[in-house]
């Protein structure tokens, strides 16, 4: 076996350490400051020098790549027990709310992520995929109406997404995540 074709080795114990502090610091750096934080502040508040972060991420699109499978992965476990709920509509219910949780968290990040990220596919295919399965599942049950649209519900959610962070941002009070859905629900469900 040659160089060229050997799996790449584990991380040392210390090294996945390093790279796990340096992302959940990045994640918190990004949220607070936007794809430009500094990543001289970021190793340093991760305790490490700016030589293990470029070891780790040799730039910062590396660095949000990370960011980015890490936020995939969160939303993908979470959805997972949803694809296989019982009551499919109350599942959709459910992933609208937990989208809207998800989304806002990461405010304008968001976009930064999908768009900047090598890995950006994998986060809007996990983002399109459970909503699409469970609008699918929903209509087969008689749930919601057959002429609503993954699109249709994805573009309403973001509208609660931005109406929840407006509001925040404002500090003036909205209605909660979970009774807009349950409007947007009403409004889909089959009569």
């Amino acid at each position: 076996m040659t160089a060229e074709t050997r799996a790449p080795r584990p991380m040392r114990a210390d090294a996945r350490r390093n790279y796990e502090k340096l992302v959940a610091v990045a994640t918190e750096s990004f949220l607070a400051n936007g794809p430009d934080a500094s990543l001289d502040d970021i190793a340093k508040r991760a305790g490490v020098g700016p030589g293990t972060l470029y070891r780790h991420f040799p730039n910062r699109e590396a660095l949000l790549d990370a960011v980015c499978v890490q936020w995939a992965d969160s939303v993908a476990a979470d959805a997972a027990p949803l694809l296989t709920a019982e009551d499919p509509t109350a599942a959709l219910n459910e992933w609208l709310v937990r989208l809207v949780d998800h989304v806002g968290a990461f405010k304008g990040l968001a976009s930064a992520l999908l768009l900047s990220a090598d890995r950006k596919h994998d986060t809007a295919w996990v983002l399109h995929h459970t909503s699409e399965e469970l609008v699918e599942r929903a209509k087969a049950a008689g749930g919601i109406r057959a002429d609503v649209t993954t699109s249709e519900l994805m573009q309403l959610t973001s509208g609660v997404t931005y109406a929840c962070g407006t509001s925040k941002a404002m500090k003036k009070p909205s209605s909660s995540p979970e009774r807009l859905i349950g409007l947007i629900m009403d409004g889909v469900r089959l009569r």
